[in-house]
């Protein structure tokens, strides 16, 4: 799978880049895995606008994906097809497992039609395989990785993500994991990951080019707040080009937000698992 570039014929097309598709199997997806999602356009249950800048988009199907896999514990599966996503950045892989049940799953890099995936705590250690932290080698590349065990992954799910096993500590049943950002968690050695690198690296040298295709994707136009009136934004007003004449930022309910303040909480319960900071880029 690779970058198509478009011939510029126009100048939003200039530097646009999209997929090229090669590598996905060409079929409708599995009919029993997908439902339709509703849009609610950035509003709560009221009808109120709570996010701005959403609505729109264009009409797609939600495809339920497998996060959890130790329910099918020993049972093989195959892989049917590699298929895209609207939802998100990654390829899924649609599974056959040996029962007769059909999921998806998140595709991993290098994953073919053909390939054999199994759910399981032996000596076993190919990609795609998913397995207890506890059973997996220092070294190895993980992702869609469990929080709290026995629930579902919910780290490193998204297009050429992973992390690192680092080290384990029998005694306190801990293992600790260096994250795609560079820091250091503790996590319990029951978690679940599953083994290798989220496929579809080349996400990341994908460029719009147009802001129709940002409309597409349900995202309307986002404006500063500086050029807005001062009833509808703390930054609104001036003259022309001038700044927001304040001390320091603040956000559209009016929260200050100065330079450099962190905005992490103070008190959060996973400040426990955290063995060193993200490195700076």
């Amino acid at each position: 799978m690779g970058i198509k570039v478009y011939k510029p014929y126009t100048p939003s097309r200039r530097y646009m880049t999209g997929y090229d598709f090669t590598g996905l199997t060409q079929k409708r997806p599995e009919k029993s895995l997908v439902k339709f999602l509703k849009s609610n356009a950035g509003r709560n249950s009221s009808g109120r606008i709570t996010v701005r800048s959403r609505g729109g988009g264009h009409k797609k199907l939600y495809r339920i994906v497998d996060f959890i896999g130790y329910d099918k514990l020993d049972i093989p599966g195959k892989v049917v097809s590699i298929e895209y996503d609207p939802y998100r950045k990654a390829r899924i892989a649609l599974i056959s497992f040996l029962d007769g049940e059909k999921r998806y799953v998140i595709a991993w890099k290098g994953a073919s039609i053909g390939d054999t995936i199994l759910n399981t705590n032996t000596d076993e250690y190919e990609n795609g395989y998913r397995k207890q932290l506890k059973n997996i080698p220092e070294g190895y590349k993980i992702f869609n990785l469990e929080v709290i065990p026995f629930t579902k992954g919910k780290l490193l799910r998204s297009a050429g993500n992973s992390a690192t096993i680092i080290g384990k500590d029998t005694n306190l049943h801990i293992v600790f994991v260096k994250l795609s950002s560079g820091e250091v968690r503790k996590f319990n050695e029951n978690c679940w990951a599953t083994i290798g690198v989220v496929g579809n690296e080349e996400h990341k040298n994908i460029v719009l080019g147009k802001a129709g295709r940002s409309r597409w994707m349900g995202k309307r136009p986002h404006v500063r707040g500086k050029a807005m009136n001062p009833v509808d934004h703390p930054h609104g007003g001036g003259e022309g080009g001038t700044d927001i004449a304040l001390k320091y930022p603040k956000s559209f309910s009016g929260k200050p937000v100065p330079p450099g303040k962190k905005t992490r909480k103070k008190k959060k319960w996973s400040d426990k698992f955290i063995v060193s900071r993200r490195t700076r880029n």
